[in-house]
């Protein structure tokens, strides 16, 4: 497995902007399809987005498509989410995680490694 550490979470006024970072080690970074999650209180987590392992594929969520982009530094073991125009409704606790599958269409079920997550809060 590799071991994920998400950072970059906080609070911040709807319209704006953060960037989550999630540094990977352990097995081989470029072995993985990464992708993002989130979890609001009393919701299940959710799908928000994917990149595959050469950061050539991405995958969204239609309720962030277009405000959040997802990335990747092979070199640097790092993913990135990029969040722009945050909505009160994208508070969460974002997630990191990791799959060997070789599609961005990867359900949650897929993912093998997991972070410890992120708190995200928009203000309205």
């Amino acid at each position: 497995q590799v071991q994920l550490v998400e950072s970059g979470g906080g609070l911040v006024q709807a319209g704006g902007s953060l960037r989550l970072s999630c540094a990977a080690s352990g097995r081989t970074f470029t072995s993985y399809t990464m992708g993002w999650f989130r979890q609001a209180p009393g919701k299940e987590r959710e799908f928000v987005a994917a990149i595959s392992w050469r950061g050539s594929n991405t995958y969204y969520a239609d309720s962030v498509k277009g405000r959040f982009t997802i990335s990747r530094d092979n070199a640097k073991n790092t993913v990135y989410l990029q969040m722009n125009t945050l909505k009160p409704e994208d508070t969460a606790v974002y997630y990191c995680a990791a799959s060997l599958m070789s599609t961005v269409v990867v359900p949650r079920s897929g993912y093998d490694s997991w972070g410890q997550g992120t708190q995200v809060t928009v203000s309205s």
